[in-house]
């Protein structure tokens, strides 16, 4: 059992360690009026701040929640740590060696933190030192090739590990620090080399600037890690689940704008940064989580769901929309309204800064779109939209995407852009998007036992769907086939104009291109039919066409009729197909090819008005 800490220097911890300081690390706190702040409560989700920190006494509380104590206590909570390892947080803190009385080992040996901390310090500044030094050559060769100069290197801290292998332990050493202290940190190995050798570093601070680890990256060949990024391993001090890089240079730039970029490479920050986006952070060693989201919605500082943003930029391809994927899948972790910066010529900021300057990267940030719209036409991309199946099928795909909107007020918007995208009825949109809601999550219904295969015969062979002879929808198809069948010699020598495209159902379409595969010669017309395709489903369709009574003697006035009835059904699907179509061109970025839609719609209604009047005739 840990020993007691010494009450005088529990005492002084508490007298050193200003809660305001200390929460202000994890939350934005700002002037609320007699002599306390405010901010977001860290403990649970809230819109308006009720979160009040009193410097002069030591505490906080919180209205929302009714969490309170004094800094001691904001520790153990906000870090989910015992009474004695928040103590020895802040000990470590403020350069307080904590005293113990007698009863056993310790959790953690008393000051380890702290040291670990100076050690971190130490080792930056000993790689700055490489860098600028002979050793370095590489590493400033490799930074000058990424637009980032002496004066940007010392900004940033950047440095150099050499490649001796333990030049590192060895110079930290002579400070003082034992291979004990350098194994926790994170620094050396336990067989005595350096973590870090021949790689370029950028040290990775928490919101207060201290160093907690550093992230590396390959420059040589012949480098033996294999990975090209390299992280100080989990420490005391350095978790890469909870630790963004950057945040140091951008947080009072986040609180001031609301405003939180989120790159994926150290030198995107850099970029972002001298480009004027100061607010860009980027994870360390691990994909954007979740307790990155509520890292930053406290550094945010606002509950205002339409004054605080975060905007995520990833590449146009696939890896980039499976991060915007996940993200999309976290969101709920932020109160701020989340958006994505998509380069399309698939630079990342870093190359973008290089090859177009300062501008275009502060364009990409200003072209940003909202992470739904970004992830919704990512899915719409996936199907054929210029057929009403894949349409209705992208509808289907897309609703639990509208359904999921944390901000109800923006989701008629977004069902009026869904069907802009469709190029579909926004009513027809709404109505499908609530019963596909409400169908998600149902088992599939088990098909009835009639359709099932019976125990010891084989599977049936695929075949043609057996169409419905009192679907309404079809009548005018089967009409028109029956009278194929029937008098064949009532059409003209193309079949009235007819194509197989005009016939929806499979087991129409592929009839009449058996009908337009039937050459002269003797024998009976429907059998020569059949014979061009002889499908089971296909005889018996034509056995049923050849009885089924025709109201009219067949002419070819009443071929016309019919035939014309089905070409002006397809027809009608050809212009709400180019329609949709031009609904989801816009003219400014691709003039000639809108108008050589809109010119053939335009034939196409010619088209229509001709056939209307042929149509017309009392076919039944």
């Amino acid at each position: 059992m840990a020993g007691l800490i010494n009450e005088e220097d529990l005492a002084t911890v508490r007298e050193r360690s200003r809660i305001d300081e200390v929460v202000g690390t994890y939350v934005t706190l700002r002037r609320a009026g007699g002599g306390s702040l405010t901010g977001l409560c860290p403990f649970h989700d809230e819109k308006t701040p009720s979160f009040h920190v009193t410097p002069a006494r030591g505490f906080y509380h919180c209205f929302g929640c009714g969490e309170g104590g004094d800094v001691i206590a904001f520790v153990q909570k906000i870090n989910n740590v015992s009474f004695a390892e928040a103590v020895e947080y802040l000990a470590d803190r403020v350069g307080i060696q904590l005293r113990y009385s007698d009863g056993g080992g310790q959790r953690m040996e008393p000051g380890l933190r702290l040291r670990v901390l100076e050690a971190n310090q130490q080792a930056a500044e000993y790689f700055a030192g490489q860098l600028i030094g002979s050793a370095g050559l590489a590493g400033r060769q490799f930074l000058d090739s990424r637009g980032f100069d002496k004066v940007v290197a010392e900004q940033f801290g950047i440095g150099f590990a050499p490649t001796g292998g333990r030049d590192l332990g060895q110079h930290l050493k002579a400070k003082g620090f034992t291979d004990d202290e350098l194994v926790k940190a994170g620094l050396i190995r336990e067989n005595g080399w350096d973590f870090f050798q021949g790689r370029v570093l950028w040290p990775i601070r928490d919101a207060g600037r201290s160093v907690l680890g550093f992230g590396a990256r390959r420059i040589f060949e012949d480098d033996r890690m294999p990975a090209k990024y390299l992280n100080t391993p989990e420490t005391i001090v350095y978790k890469k689940s909870n630790v963004l890089y950057g945040l140091d240079l951008a947080r009072q730039s986040i609180a001031r704008k609301s405003q939180a970029v989120v790159v994926e490479g150290y030198t995107d920050v850099m970029a972002c940064h001298l480009a004027g986006v100061d607010t860009a952070v980027a994870s360390c060693g691990t994909a954007f989580g979740d307790d990155h989201a509520r890292l930053l919605q406290r550094m945010l500082g606002t509950g205002d769901v339409a004054g605080g943003e975060v905007i995520f930029t990833f590449d146009g391809d696939a890896a980039g929309q499976a991060a915007a994927l996940k993200v999309f899948k976290g969101d709920q972790n932020f109160l701020a309204q989340t958006y994505v910066a998509v380069e399309p010529t698939g630079l990342d900021p870093c190359d973008l800064r290089i090859q177009q300057g300062d501008a275009a990267l502060r364009e990409l940030v200003g072209r940003r779109v909202p992470l739904y719209r970004f992830v919704m036409r990512n899915v719409l991309a996936g199907y054929d939209l210029d057929r009403v199946d894949g349409r209705l099928a992208a509808l289907r795909a897309a609703a639990p995407l509208v359904s999921s909107i944390r901000d109800n007020s923006l989701v008629p918007g977004y069902l009026r852009e869904l069907s802009q995208l469709l190029g579909m009825d926004p009513e027809e949109v709404r109505r499908e998007v609530k019963v596909t809601v409400q169908r998600r999550g149902r088992p599939a219904e088990r098909k009835p036992d009639h359709d099932e295969a019976l125990p010891g015969m084989p599977e049936p062979k695929a075949s043609l769907p057996v169409p419905d002879p009192t679907d309404r929808r079809l009548e005018a198809e089967r009409g028109t086939l029956r009278l194929l069948i029937r008098a064949p010699e009532t059409f003209t020598a193309d079949w009235n104009g007819l194509s197989a495209d005009d016939f929806t159902h499979p087991a129409y379409r592929a009839l009449y291109e058996s009908v337009l595969a039937t050459g002269d010669g003797p024998g009976i017309w429907t059998q020569r039919v059949l014979q061009a395709n002889p499908d089971p489903v296909l005889e018996q369709l034509v056995v049923s066409l050849a009885v089924e009574p025709v109201l009219r003697t067949p002419t070819e006035a009443y071929s016309r009729e019919y035939s014309s009835q089905v070409r002006l059904l397809a027809l009608a699907r050809q212009i709400a197909q180019l329609k949709s179509r031009l609904q989801r061109t816009n003219p400014l970025e691709d003039q000639p090819a809108y108008d050589r839609m809109f010119a053939t719609l335009v034939n196409l209604e010619k088209q229509r008005r001709e056939l209307l009047a042929v149509a017309a005739g009392p076919a039944a």
